[in-house]
């Protein structure tokens, strides 16, 4: 207990907490620039929260995550770029780990320029330049970025997953059977066996409330062809309260999914109609949770041309009439799961749904929001993807896992703003803003002191990428040297070096490209971070001198 009454702080001033912030960050992207490339080494993490208590990984934030410093200063330097780390995660699924490896380039150059230019610089001043330039340079980006097509997919999906082709090759197919608004997402598998499961229509997390309801007892299934369907929130307590679609459904032996809350008696007497007098009728409980299984239900009802019965509307049950019912093409419901495949329903209000939905991902800050987000505009205009991620042992399972689901973002962020050349190369490129022979870029240096001492920071900190992939593929300082000479060409290098075998190549027909996406994220939240640390004098931590008792 502390006798003070309260907390007591340590305050750290100017070099001192610079110096301490400084090698917070060194640590951290020593550990993380070791997995950058296709050459990178797996990190090894002794880990309390997965079982057997080990993790070994090549994701940059899975080990960026796992990092807490001993000392207090350098632990907040590291949680500053754990900030960076997951915003690039979160804004484009990938590039984490050159998000860290910018950082700290920018951080060391940014002192190295104010402490030991020859020239006075005003601190803010070369702060606010280096943001410009970086924007500036991320337009140029959007210019150059190229749409991804099957072959770029694949490419894309390959190198994500650390140049494993199978897993890129599982990926592309899922991404091309789900379609352009479709989406994709990452379970762990029952077996070793990795694999992918798309579905079109809704999956929804709930299955038959009586096994009476089967009639596919081979696959021990309800499945339906051209059935009706009933979306209701309000529970249901006898048959009474629908008997006005329950007439018609039964006299023209239509078939009938109610997805609803039923009482056990309800569900008892319609699975004994089921089995004795032929009715065909097959009920679920509703999907999810809370808001989530009311905006989901919403989405069913729209997508089906179904009227959605609720209480929090004020909808009267009792009026409903079969003209309220949705049509599916096809339902199948097993024990834990519900399939539905939408059939040819014409609503405009599709549409209109699907772009509030894209609103509101661009606004949602939480992963947990925009994968719920992206579901929703999956079940209504698309398909659903499942890539199971299997192993023969929970170590493998799970660094298969992460690269997965590091590889689906990714791809993800492709299709969304096209490609670039990899490896490093692009942002290897920022200095070709300056360069005489670029005026096809249409930038030039205003000429002031800030504005060239933040060009020349820019330059050289962006190049610590591409030396990394390169050292970590084995090559030595004068190998880098060589390959950044013919790096320095003049023009948008669209030609650059295979990692791999060391050799020049045009990296777009190589398939070394990355999302454009993922470069400018990891760009801007480096920048962001850099600066932020660059304009801290103070720093306060918790005093640990005393004990707590």
């Amino acid at each position: 207990m502390n006798e003070l009454g309260y907390s007591p702080k340590n305050l750290t001033f100017d070099k001192e907490a610079r110096d301490k912030l400084i090698s917070g960050i060194t640590k951290l992207s020593k550990a993380v620039k070791s997995t950058l490339g296709p050459q990178g080494q797996t990190v090894l993490i002794e880990s309390q929260s997965h079982s057997h208590g080990i993790t070994v990984t090549k994701d940059g934030v899975t080990v960026a995550k796992s990092i807490d410093m001993l000392d207090p200063i350098e632990n907040l330097a590291v949680k500053v770029m754990k900030q960076a780390a997951a915003k690039t995660a979160l804004d484009a699924g990938d590039g984490t780990t050159t998000s860290i490896v910018l950082a700290e380039a920018l951080v060391k150059e940014i002192i190295y320029a104010l402490e030991d230019s020859v020239v006075a610089l005003n601190k803010t001043e070369l702060l606010n330049e280096i943001v410009k330039l970086t924007n500036d340079f991320v337009g140029i980006l959007n210019k150059k970025s190229i749409k991804l097509d099957q072959k770029k997919l694949i490419d894309v999906a390959t190198i994500s997953a650390n140049n494993d082709k199978e897993i890129g090759k599982i990926i592309a197919d899922a991404y091309q059977k789900v379609g352009p608004d479709g989406m994709v997402t990452v379970e762990k598998s029952e077996t070793e066996l990795t694999y992918a499961d798309v579905t079109d229509g809704f999956k929804l997390d709930r299955g038959y409330s009586s096994h009476l309801f089967v009639n596919n007892h081979e696959r021990d299934e309800c499945i339906y062809e051209n059935c009706k369907v009933l979306v209701c929130d309000s529970d249901i307590d006898n048959i009474f309260q629908i008997e006005n679609v329950l007439k018609p459904v039964v006299k023209n032996k239509d078939k009938l999914l109610i997805i609803a809350n039923c009482s056990t008696n309800m569900i008892n007497t319609l699975a004994a109609n089921v089995m004795k007098n032929g009715v065909r009728v097959c009920i679920i409980p509703p999907p999810s949770f809370g808001y989530k299984s009311h905006e989901m239900m919403e989405d069913i009802a729209l997508s089906l041309g179904a009227k959605y019965f609720s209480e929090k509307t004020g909808d009267d049950l009792s009026l409903i009439t079969e003209n309220d019912l949705g049509h599916a093409a096809k339902v199948t419901v097993s024990r834990d799961t519900t399939v539905i495949v939408k059939g040819e329903v014409e609503n405009e209000g599709v549409d209109e749904r699907v772009a509030q939905l894209k609103e509101q991902y661009k606004l949602a800050t939480k992963k947990v929001d925009r994968d719920h987000i992206n579901n929703r505009i999956a079940s209504l205009v698309g398909a659903i993807g499942v890539i199971y991620a299997g192993g023969l042992t929970d170590t493998e399972q799970k660094e298969r896992f992460d690269r997965i689901e590091d590889a689906v973002c990714a791809v993800k962020a492709a299709l969304e703003d096209g490609i670039l050349p990899g490896g490093g190369v692009c942002l290897y490129s920022f200095e070709m803003l300056f360069s005489k022979k670029s005026v096809s870029w249409g930038k030039k240096l205003s000429g002031t002191t800030a504005n060239l001492a933040a060009g020349l920071i820019l330059s050289r900190a962006l190049k610590k990428p591409f030396e990394a992939i390169m050292r970590n593929a084995g090559c030595d300082g004068e190998d880098i040297a060589h390959f950044g000479e013919f790096l320095e060409g003049g023009h948008w290098n669209v030609r650059g070096v295979n990692a791999k075998n060391k050799q020049v190549v045009n990296l777009i027909k190589e398939g070394i490209i990355d999302p454009a996406k993922v470069t400018k994220s990891a760009l801007l939240n480096a920048v962001s971070v850099a600066t932020t640390i660059m304009s801290t004098n103070a720093i306060i931590t918790l005093a640990r001198t005393y004990e707590s008792q």
